[in-house]
């Protein structure tokens, strides 16, 4: 036996595996203190329940089986947003609204990016569901950043878009020209939408730091098509000055396929790529109902894996023939105590950063 696991799966080991688990403890900390309640979906589900929750996308890139049991198709999560919409519709549709949720656990991904390899990863997050305001928005990037300070993430940046402005500027389009008018905007192809029109070639261009682009984004809205929600953008932006660096890329879409008005990405110093994903989104009844929410989903991994928000390693060695009392009381008192089995056992031997002596703890 080899102890290889499928590629773009990986072991935690400690001391990370205890990091981790103090990273979501913070996170979900700080998210309890502004009234998120926890819930803990299974990590499979029907493929076809799962896929139709979120009005702009099904969920793609997922793990799908049959199960032996009820015959019907099973996907492994991808991604966490899609069950909490499902239970704040169904479980919890009675439920006043807005409703605030968190979570925490495991995702599979069918493929791996480019970018990032892993196809197993942890995922934790919140979402305000019932409400897509600018005050529900503004509540949920500040526990975002809130929750990422209290776990020692430091050097954070938000980059906001806006995923559906090419459908609002550009109605009057069909909707194929409007499908690869997304397309070039994504790519930032100058040449490819003059090609289409001229007119969205300054979209390219306002983008940047914050408060440079939301000048070049107003200043191209001649008709007020986006005046109220860069009114809200700018009022989001406002509220968590000085919280982090802001920018702003009006026209990026990628990764953002069902968020409505508003999408942010997080990004911390010392990381490539992003740490989050946050944005508004539509959640669908099953009387077909729409129903707005927002949200921020936190990446575990890219943090653990850049020492971001590391777990301190603090165990103190009891030797051989501590009275059961005296471990108890350390305990108490918020040690880790790791006991000598035989005599001959060391502090060194169990990797402990303290020993009990006469005079109580001491450093080694």
């Amino acid at each position: 036996m080899s102890g290889l696991l499928p590629e773009g799966f990986h072991d935690r080991l400690p001391p990370a595996a205890d990091a981790a688990a103090g990273l979501e403890a913070r996170v979900l900390g700080v998210a309890r203190l502004y009234g998120y309640e926890q819930v803990d979906p299974p990590l499979a589900e029907f493929a076809d329940e799962l896929a139709s929750r979120l009005k702009a996308g099904g969920v793609r890139n997922a793990v799908r089986f049959v199960d032996p049991v009820s015959q019907r198709t099973l996907a492994i999560r991808p991604d966490l947003t899609a069950q909490v919409g499902r239970i704040a519709a169904t479980r919890m549709g009675h439920h006043p609204r807005p409703v605030r949720l968190s979570y925490a656990g495991a995702v599979v991904k069918l493929s791996a990016s480019e970018l990032n390899p892993q196809r197993a990863m942890r995922q934790l997050g919140c979402e305000l569901i019932g409400r897509d305001t600018v005050a529900a928005a503004i509540e949920v990037v500040r526990v975002a950043i809130e929750a990422l300070q209290a776990a020692g993430v430091t050097g954070i940046a938000i980059d906001f878009t806006l995923p559906d402005l090419a459908d609002t500027l550009a109605a009057d389009l069909d909707p194929g020209t409007l499908a690869l008018l997304r397309d070039r905007l994504d790519a930032k192809d100058a040449g490819g939408v003059a090609a289409i029109d001229a007119r969205w070639l300054p979209l390219i261009e306002a983008a940047g730091p914050f408060d440079g682009a939301i000048k070049r984004l107003r200043a191209i809205d001649a008709g007020n098509a986006l005046a109220s929600r860069l009114d809200g953008l700018a009022r989001i932006a406002a509220s968590i000055d000085g919280q982090a660096a802001l920018t702003l890329d009006p026209t990026e879409r990628h990764g953002f396929e069902y968020q409505s008005w508003l999408g942010f990405s997080i990004f911390a110093q010392g990381v490539r790529g992003e740490i989050g994903r946050g944005g508004t989104y539509t959640i669908l009844h099953g009387d077909g109902r729409e129903e707005p929410a927002v949200g921020f989903s936190l990446f575990a991994d890219p943090i653990l894996d850049a020492g971001l928000s590391p777990g301190e390693r603090r165990r103190l060695f009891l030797p051989f023939g501590t009275p059961a009392d005296a471990g108890a009381k350390l305990r108490a008192e918020g040690w880790v105590t790791v006991a000598a089995l035989e005599a001959d056992d060391t502090p060194q031997a169990q990797l402990c950063t303290h020993v009990l002596g006469l005079e109580g703890p001491r450093a080694l």
